[in-house]
């Protein structure tokens, strides 16, 4: 694997995780470039999860290489820190403010907002509600701003998240399994505005629905056993006769 460059946004190398004896990452080694968006699948246990805790700073590695933007090394940082480098995180459950509405969703979410005193208290300001729009508009939640978050259908409160997670502007957004669970409808929407944030973040999805992750159309890196099986097209990772016997033939 060639180093990492100037330009490079993510650079794993030979990241490795244990835990109890179970190398839950195998010399894991991937790339992520600036402007792209990288579907990462696999079985269970294939060490997705445990990658995206490392690029957090929720676990450390035995050992191996993590940067972000080419400079920053993850290992050598906690969780607060490496949000504030513009590493944002969207878990598979999504987390809302359900007794609010979904405007105030966004405002409790954007960046350099920290006080929910100020944000129920006053108006949001021109700038902020511009923002705000913005985001309800990429999200597909326009129609819903004055609606409590709590009321929203399950694939509703996912975009939410996920718009609060653009709230803080980060250059990289690690989502997790966004569709699991939603409608047919509410999964090709879904594959649509990951597209869209796509045209200004960098995004790195995990996911298990291949009919959303084709829909995507975007390199694909499978992961077994905590390192990378196959990388490429889905149709060059789908055609891998390792691939099909590990994960697509179940």
């Amino acid at each position: 694997m060639t180093g990492a460059t100037p330009d490079t946004l993510l650079y794993l190398d030979g990241v490795t995780v244990t835990f109890d004896g179970f190398r839950a990452l195998n010399s894991l080694s991937l790339i992520l470039m600036p402007g792209e968006m990288r579907a990462v699948i696999g079985p269970n246990g294939a060490g997705k999860t445990t990658m995206m805790d490392v690029i957090t700073g929720k676990t450390r590695p035995d050992s191996g290489t993590a940067l972000f933007r080419h400079d920053h090394d993850l290992t050598r940082l906690d969780e607060p820190a490496i949000a504030s480098l513009g590493i944002g995180r969207k878990f598979q459950k999504p987390t809302v403010f359900e007794t609010q509405t979904v405007e105030d969703n966004i405002l409790l979410a954007l960046a350099g907002e920290r006080r929910a005193r100020r944000a129920f208290r006053f108006s949001a300001a021109k700038a902020e509600a511009g923002r705000i729009g913005e985001i309800l508009e990429t999200v597909h939640l326009s129609g819903q701003r004055d609606r409590l978050a709590g009321g929203l259908s399950h694939g509703q409160k996912q975009w939410l998240e996920i718009g609060m997670l653009l709230a803080q502007d980060p250059a990289l957004l690690l989502v997790d399994e966004p569709v699991a669970g939603m409608t047919d409808a509410e999964t090709e929407d879904t594959a649509r505005l990951l597209v869209g944030i796509n045209r200004t973040h960098s995004v790195l999805v995990v996911e298990h629905d291949m009919h959303f992750v084709r829909a995507l159309g975007v390199k694909v890196t499978c992961l077994h056993e905590g390192s990378v099986l196959a990388e490429g097209s889905i149709d060059h990772v789908s055609a891998n006769p390792r691939v099909v016997e590990v994960y697509l033939g179940r």
